[in-house]
């Protein structure tokens, strides 16, 4: 893909909830980086009082405002999918978005988190023990962190969520893109936590607005690794608790810096920094805490 030149890119974060996002303030400063204006908007469903229905006509002023991209988070990952012309192979085998590039009124759907995801576990859970891993939450991120974990040789992977007709939904994609017997429906969280190597949480617990942890306590043990994409706080609960015991674990900065990488790579057709841009968002995770 070309990159822009000689203009200002444009792009968009629509979600619910999402005024302390450090998306924008990334995507900003890489592109001041590179001598590029780049100007990155909000549009908060929950500042606008709508809903994921609003979507179709939120996507038609994104065309006539000329965005050349967006970035889509919670509640919209999946209910934008019908609004899309084009879906990349990854999008499409996830079932889930979270970049959407523009080319004159074309809206091509990517997914991003699968590949953040995937290179976050590399570069800080590479030589972790992978033989049976456990997952809480599967929703659209939860469905791009599955399909990551499995590229990264998880052996088993057990998905619990409240909504098991979700989980029932991915782990039939998931077999129709790895195999059978890759990922199940989580049942016995109990006996599944005590045989796992490792436990990664894609649910929304643990964020500022919604506290606590995913797992009860006494299901931690020391030999397990712990991975969390939250960022918003960086210290979740669960790391916080998990550290304490020995864990080795991955907070969610990792994840999304490198979803974010590749979404500014894809928008705006040059390659990031991905050393600076984790620099950046290191800082203005600090600044936040």
């Amino acid at each position: 893909m070309s990159a822009i030149n000689d203009r200002s890119v444009l792009v968009g974060l629509i979600g619910a909830g999402i005024q302390q996002s450090k998306t924008p303030d990334l995507h900003m400063e890489e592109g001041r980086r590179q001598g590029m204006p780049y100007v990155y908007k909000l549009i908060d469903l929950d500042s606008l009082e709508l809903d994921a229905e609003a979507l179709p006509e939120l996507l038609r002023a994104v065309r006539q405002s000329a965005f050349d991209g967006l970035n889509v988070t919670f509640p919209c990952k999946q209910t934008i999918l019908p609004y899309l012309d084009e879906l990349s192979d990854e999008a499409r085998a996830i079932g889930a978005v979270n970049t959407v590039v523009i080319r004159g009124e074309m809206l091509i759907g990517h997914n991003t988190d699968c590949t953040g995801f995937g290179e976050a576990f590399r570069r800080n859970l590479g030589q972790a023990p992978r033989r049976r891993v456990v997952q809480m939450g599967a929703g659209g991120a939860g469905a791009a962190v599955a399909n990551a974990l499995l590229e990264q040789g998880v052996e088993t992977l057990v998905i619990f969520d409240t909504d098991v007709g979700k989980v029932r939904e991915l782990i039939a994609s998931l077999k129709g893109r790895f195999g059978t017997g890759r990922a199940y429906v989580g049942v016995d969280l109990a006996a599944e936590m005590a045989t796992a190597d490792g436990m990664v949480n894609t649910t929304p617990v643990g964020m500022d607005k919604l506290p606590g942890m995913p797992v009860p306590e006494p299901l931690l043990r020391s030999e397990l690794w712990v991975a969390d994409i939250i960022y918003f706080p960086m210290e979740t609960e669960l790391l916080s608790k998990a550290r304490a015991l020995g864990c080795t674990t991955m907070d969610g900065t990792n994840m999304a810096v490198f979803q974010a990488v590749k979404a500014f790579e894809l928008i705006s057709g040059r390659p990031a920094d991905a050393t600076r841009m984790m620099a950046h968002f290191q800082q203005l995770a600090a600044a936040g805490d």
